[in-house]
């Protein structure tokens, strides 16, 4: 078929060319052809007929009608479920290899006669105006914190106008979680915006038995930084569209520097930190220029961080424990009966009586799950050893699987007096030290001899250098036994 430009390089060719059997090959072109256009003088597309006439009979003619109203009633029906209709309706009639068309009479439909679709409006962004936030899983690419894998979330804080970003590994999203990583946010920037935009923040306030408490702190939040805060619709995340893409480019960004690292693997959190903290400095090298112009109408940062954690004050029950968001930790039990306050932050909650902080413990993740600490309970519990073998929370009472080796070992050999040798050893980790007590189980069972209070304690006060079970000694390789074997096998 002979198109617009290929007529024009003709009439040009023309011009300096007076053989048209020359002229029309340079052109690509039958001569025949060139000729026609030649004495018409017109271009193709100012001589062709609109195809305005159908090629063969509209099979769905009779049932049209049929199908546009069920349209009109329902507009989201797709033009499958209206075929596969009309097949239980009128059976034999339509052949599978008619779907083509019906699906090219619906499209036409909805075209012209349709529903009005959503429009999506370009917006313009300006320099320190808007900050978007949200959370993003980074479970997909299987990062690993010595062999074991590190399911996490980050909590991730986007500039619209420059796309400058920030991110803080998180695990939940909590309203910790969230400030702990805004304010993260903020002092690297080294500055506030005039807006906030997340999303409904829906996850976080389900996590709280009393959402206008949630309000109140996230509002608290805001008002520290002086931050307006703004929330999308709901369902419409494409309101939050700057971060969400970036969830998507940066999560692309680790991916690749993970195949030129060559492993996913990393020898601690800190590493794997540092490791993201490089690839955000490597993704915002090339964002210097609208970067400086949204520095220079930034809004100054306040005085002093925001203490990002939520306060709480529990009684501590008789087991010595107190529960917080639906979880379960010990406490000392010299507490019982108290009332202490508890500062919980993203990862860590601290407890606090008489205005000073007594215990710091690590965050459990999820519901339903306990901490116990042997150390808090186990001055009364070896006063009573029978309540050891059905207690709720024993399986945390084995620090290490040695002392659970030895347990085992005990109840196999005097099952009677299993209960109270083991917590007698348990209370001498508590007061002595536990790493020496689990050397001194690990001596026992290495050299194959009966475990029992006596023979640990006596190992523990001896003072003799054991060799830790964290030791290991891996003798050198010596290549050239290699050697001998390639020299065999010729």
């Amino acid at each position: 078929m002979v198109t617009d430009r290929q007529v024009r390089r003709l009439k040009l060719i023309m011009q300096r060319e007076k053989n048209l059997t020359l002229a029309s090959d340079k052109a690509g072109m039958d001569v025949k052809t060139a000729r026609k256009y030649i004495r018409l003088g017109q271009l193709p597309g100012e001589i062709k007929v609109d195809h305005t006439w159908r090629t063969r009979e509209d099979p769905f003619k009779d049932v049209w009608e049929e199908v546009r109203s069920m349209l009109l009633w329902n507009s989201s029906l797709e033009a499958k479920t209206l075929f596969d209709y009309l097949q239980r309706k009128y059976p034999g009639r339509f052949s599978d290899g008619q779907l083509r068309t019906l699906q090219r009479h619906v499209k036409r439909w909805r075209a012209l006669e349709g529903p009005p679709r959503e429009v999506f409006f370009p917006q313009e962004h300006h320099p320190g105006v808007l900050s978007q936030s949200d959370f993003t899983h980074m479970n997909k690419l299987d990062i690993t914190i010595c062999g074991l894998r590190f399911d996490h979330m980050i909590y991730h804080f986007v500039l619209t106008y420059s796309n400058w970003e920030a991110g803080t590994i998180c695990f939940s999203e909590s309203l910790e979680s969230l400030s702990e990583g805004l304010q993260n946010a903020l002092w690297e920037l080294g500055g506030v915006p005039q807006t906030h935009r997340t999303d409904r923040l829906s996850a976080g306030v389900q996590k709280t038995s009393c959402p206008e408490e949630f309000t109140q702190r996230y509002r608290g939040l805001l008002k520290h930084y002086r931050l307006n805060g703004s929330k999308i619709q709901t369902g419409r995340p494409n309101e939050n569209g700057d971060v969400e893409q970036r969830h998507y480019r940066f999560k692309k960004a680790v991916e690749q520097s993970l195949l030129l690292r060559g492993s996913s693997d990393f020898t601690s959190r800190e590493e794997y930190g540092d490791f993201l903290k490089k690839l955000f400095i490597q993704l915002n090298a090339g964002r210097h220029e609208r970067f400086s112009e949204e520095l220079k109408v930034l809004r100054r940062l306040p005085e002093n961080r925001l203490d990002s954690c939520k306060r709480l004050t529990v009684k501590v029950g008789q087991g010595s424990t107190i529960r917080v968001n639906h979880n379960v930790y010990s406490v000392n039990s010299r507490l019982i009966g108290e009332y202490v306050h508890v500062r919980l932050y993203a990862e860590h909650l601290e407890i606090w009586y008489a205005q000073k902080c007594i215990e710091k413990i690590p965050r459990l993740r999820g519901e339903s799950r306990h901490c116990i600490q042997y150390r808090h309970i186990i001055d009364w519990l070896v006063r009573k050893p029978g309540a050891f073998e059905n207690y709720k929370y024993r399986k945390d009472l084995f620090p290490t699987h040695r002392f659970r080796m030895a347990y085992d070992t005990l109840k196999r050999n005097s099952p009677l007096r299993a209960d109270k040798e083991y917590l007698k050893i348990l209370y001498l980790a508590a007061k002595e030290n536990e790493l020496l007590v689990d050397t001194a189980i690990n001596e026992l069972i290495y050299n194959e001899k009966a475990i029992d209070f006596k023979a640990v304690e006596s190992i523990v006060k001896s003072g003799q250098k054991l060799t830790s079970v964290r030791d290991a000694a891996v003798d050198d390789v010596d290549i050239k036994v290699y050697d001998s074997l390639l020299c065999e096998a010729v």
